[in-house]
């Protein structure tokens, strides 16, 4: 079973810059598609980025051109990287894993809050 730790959220101003981490268990990162996705308090919870285990990516439209996800392999970790944030980018970020045998696994969470 794949199990999932986000890490790196905190308070930034609006217009800086922030990193999360996903540490993933075991290490079949490279089979894994990994997932970003954020809710805020009465939202839906939203795709924020994806990246198959080919490294196809794609992004949510709020985002794209700010965010940035990543994989390492080796390190069992995907990442964001947050450029540009803007107060309405505040939420809990939360990481996904889908498994060739379509297995699903969320992280527990990390907030991320953007204010001046």
């Amino acid at each position: 079973q794949v199990q999932l730790v986000e890490s790196g959220g905190g308070l930034v101003q609006p217009g800086g810059s922030l990193r999360l981490s996903c540490a993933t268990s075991g290490s079949i990162l490279n089979m894994l598609t990994m997932g970003w996705y954020r809710q805020a308090p009465g939202k839906e919870r939203k795709l924020v980025a994806r990246i198959t285990s080919g490294d196809t990516t794609n992004y949510g439209d709020s985002v794209k051109d700010r965010f940035t996800i990543s994989r390492d392999n080796a390190k069992n970790t995907v990442y964001l990287q947050m450029n540009s944030l803007k107060p309405e980018d505040t939420a809990v970020y939360y990481c996904r894993s889908l498994s060739p045998g379509y297995q699903v696994t969320w992280g527990q969470g990390t907030q991320v809050t953007v204010s001046s």
